[in-house]
């Protein structure tokens, strides 16, 4: 085999190859925001896929991928259809709250996949979602209405990335962050129709993630912390689960 300068054999070049686990460390780490892009894509997807079924580009009532791939108690629990708390989290009402959810996600990502990496990322990711599902479903007053949207998700990445700084002794309402933080709490709480137990359920599951996985170190992260929003995410899914068998006792 030719080489730049004379020639190698092919023994030696795959000798030369670094192992696949390095190889693929190395191609996630020249990609800094993979993950977030991947998640972005997947929510910006099914809402095209929903246009094109005939959902509303700006409406924000009940079309094709709500229903369908939306939270709801009583689907969750006596349907048995147990995927809508995954894929509730892809899933929003109309452009404008696909397109504010994939802002937040973005800015904060951008700094938190860097420093988390691709798989404590993705774990966080899920977890988060997991986390609003359940608190939607936790405190829903209403066991007819379909609950979507990353917002769960954008709540716990802020979470995550505030629980960074506060390990670090950094005044987060010093930072964009806090200012950030503060106005989603209290739109929350003041705008008719938001998910309050998604936006607090993903919120809280993002701060307990950070409080592990944002720890300082030295040399590469230990393996034992990604634990943390794998046990996260299950308890989120029992919540979720013990949630949603409330609801058809009492109508």
């Amino acid at each position: 085999m030719s080489a730049s300068v004379g020639s190698q054999c092919l023994d030696c070049v795959k000798e030369a190859q670094p192992p696949a686990r390095e190889a693929m460390r190395r191609w996630a780490a020249s990609r800094p925001t993979m993950m977030t892009k991947a998640f972005i894509g997947i929510s910006v997807g099914v809402f095209l896929y929903g246009v094109l079924r005939g959902d509303g580009l700006f409406s924000s009532s009940l079309g094709v991928v709500q229903r369908n791939y939306g939270l709801n108690p009583i689907l969750v629990d006596a349907n048995g259809e147990w995927w809508r708390i995954f894929t509730s989290g892809f899933v929003h009402f109309g452009l404008l709250h696909l397109a504010l959810n994939m802002l937040v996600i973005y800015q904060v990502s951008l700094m938190l996949e860097p420093a988390l990496g691709p798989v404590r990322y993705t774990l966080t990711y899920i977890s988060c979602l997991i986390g609003g599902s359940a608190g939607a479903l936790l405190l829903t007053d209403n066991p007819r209405a379909i609950t979507a949207g990353a917002s769960g998700v954008a709540f716990g990445l802020v979470g995550c990335a505030v629980a960074g700084m506060v390990i670090r002794k950094i005044p987060i309402m010093r930072t964009n962050l806090g200012g950030l933080l503060i106005i989603n709490l209290v739109l929350t709480f003041a705008i008719p129709g938001i998910s309050i137990g998604g936006h607090i359920g993903g919120l809280v599951a993002g701060f307990l993630c950070g409080l592990v996985l944002m720890r300082p170190h030295r040399g590469p992260a230990p393996l034992w912390d990604m634990v943390v929003p794998f046990l996260l995410g299950v308890a989120g899914i029992v919540v979720s689960f013990w949630a949603a068998s409330q609801w058809p006792s009492k109508l």
